[in-house]
């Protein structure tokens, strides 16, 4: 019996969700420490750029269907729900193809193009953009069916199957900036085959696709995109004002600076793990217009995030040199890196709430106030790093431009969401607090 409430426990969705992000992010730390490790500092540094750039050119599709998708797909009636995938295809493939046809226009440039990082993306962006689009939009299936077990599996072929490779080709032979370029393009390709063959790519529901679904996540989709390619570059721009601004220093840099963001993973697992879970719960409340229950969610979501990471965060700040030097080796120990990682945990409390406002935002039907809210973030933190880079004149200063970035965020999405919705900022801790309450209590009666 006690083995049964185990295994109901282990597939319960939040510890699913959970395992997912936290598999991946676990697998993502690992193979950053081994490229670390085998390539040379620039070429990493040029990898990361690539992969930021990625990332911010994948916004145009994910940012504008992803969160488009849960939000009619959730609680649909089956002929509703084909025909919101038929067209998240429809619309994916259309995005997929501009952008392909850019990339392939911008080929004809290379030729006066020196910088390493921007040819590299030239190359090998479209390529991989194709590779990875049954992949992406398996999961956001699998993530709004709640088949997190399904998610689960997904998550770790995708990072497993880049790791075997890198490991593969270490064997045979030194690593360099093309050969993980070609790694990431074949494994994404091996990925999305996978995806196509245990069918969850639901591609049979392009046929069923229809106008009106269409033009639904459209238009709810072109404020998202905005948000979230504003949220991307937000993210990114750090890394883009370090490597033009800094010069030929600029690749290290990146890399330097890339460590410390990775190890962030210890306050992104637990919050995407949220995030996946509490999106749908949140969809299905407004749908039903119950906004005060849309606030409970968030509250509690959010609250109990924020207090549950105050502590990792301080034992973060004091191993910060021991975690630095695991992930990437010594030769990175007691550099910026270090300092850098201590700033970012030191306001890291402020993410869970930001995030959650945004989201809310987004779920309530004003992805136009979220779209506001991080361009407000966007425009704070590029401010704050010219004057932090000045100031300092190194990567300290961008680190801690954060710190007003993450503030603007909390208090311009508080003041709008409060016009919706009743709630307080204090009522983030005080309902997280109970949430935990009610949970340790729950622990000490089963004892």
């Amino acid at each position: 019996m006690d083995i049964q409430n185990i295994i109901s426990k282990l597939k319960n969705k939040h510890f699913l969700s959970l395992m997912g992000n936290a598999s991946m992010s676990i697998l993502a730390m690992v193979t950053v420490g081994i490229l670390l490790r085998y390539m040379p500092t620039n070429d990493i540094g040029f990898w990361f750029f690539f992969q930021t750039v990625f990332v911010l050119l994948d916004t145009f599709r994910t940012g504008f269907l992803q969160v488009a998708m849960i939000k009619f797909y959730t609680g649909a009636e089956k002929t509703k729900a084909d025909a919101v995938l038929g067209s998240v295809w429809y619309l994916s493939l259309l995005i997929t193809g501009a952008l392909i046809a850019i990339n392939i226009i911008a080929v004809f440039f290379l030729p006066i193009i020196t910088n390493l990082g921007i040819i590299s993306i030239i190359r090998w962006f479209g390529l991989t953009f194709i590779f990875t689009l049954p992949s992406a939009i398996s999961s956001w299936i699998l993530q709004s069916d709640q088949q997190f077990g399904k998610l689960l599996v997904l998550r770790i072929i995708n990072q497993g199957a880049f790791i075997v490779l890198v490991f593969v080709v270490i064997l045979f032979k030194d690593l360099n900036l093309n050969l993980i370029l070609t790694i990431n393009a074949v494994s994404s390709l091996l990925v999305s085959v996978y995806c196509i063959f245990k069918g969850w790519t639901r591609i049979r529901t392009f046929a069923k696709r229809t106008k009106e679904s269409t033009l639904d996540l459209f238009h709810f989709g072109k404020y998202s995109v905005g948000t979230t390619i504003s949220s991307n570059l937000l993210r990114s721009s750090d890394t883009f004002i370090i490597m033009f601004v800094m010069g030929i220093d600029g690749p290290a840099a990146v890399a330097m600076y890339t460590i410390p963001m990775r190890l962030m993973e210890v306050i992104e697992m637990p919050l995407r793990s949220a995030l996946s879970t509490a999106m749908p719960s949140l969809s299905e409340a407004f749908n039903k217009g119950n906004k005060e229950e849309v606030a409970k969610i968030m509250q509690k979501y959010a609250g109990t995030l924020t207090l549950a990471l105050f502590p990792a965060s301080v034992v973060a700040i004091i191993i910060a040199d021991f975690a630095i030097t695991i992930l990437s080796g010594v030769q990175y120990s007691g550099t910026y890196a270090v300092s850098v990682y201590r700033i970012f945990m030191s306001f890291a409390m402020f993410y869970p709430i930001d995030r959650f406002l945004g989201v809310t935002l987004d779920i309530i039907h004003q992805p136009r106030i979220n779209f506001y809210k991080v361009l407000v973030m966007l425009s704070t933190n590029v401010i704050f790093d010219f004057i932090g880079i000045h100031l300092f004149g190194n990567i300290n200063g961008v680190a801690l431009a954060s710190l007003f970035t993450f503030s603007s965020g909390v208090l311009f999405g508080y003041y709008w969401l409060k016009k919706y919705l009743n709630f307080t900022l204090g009522g983030f801790f005080t309902v997280g607090l109970n949430e935990i309450k009610q949970v340790l209590l729950k622990v000490n009666l089963k004892r």
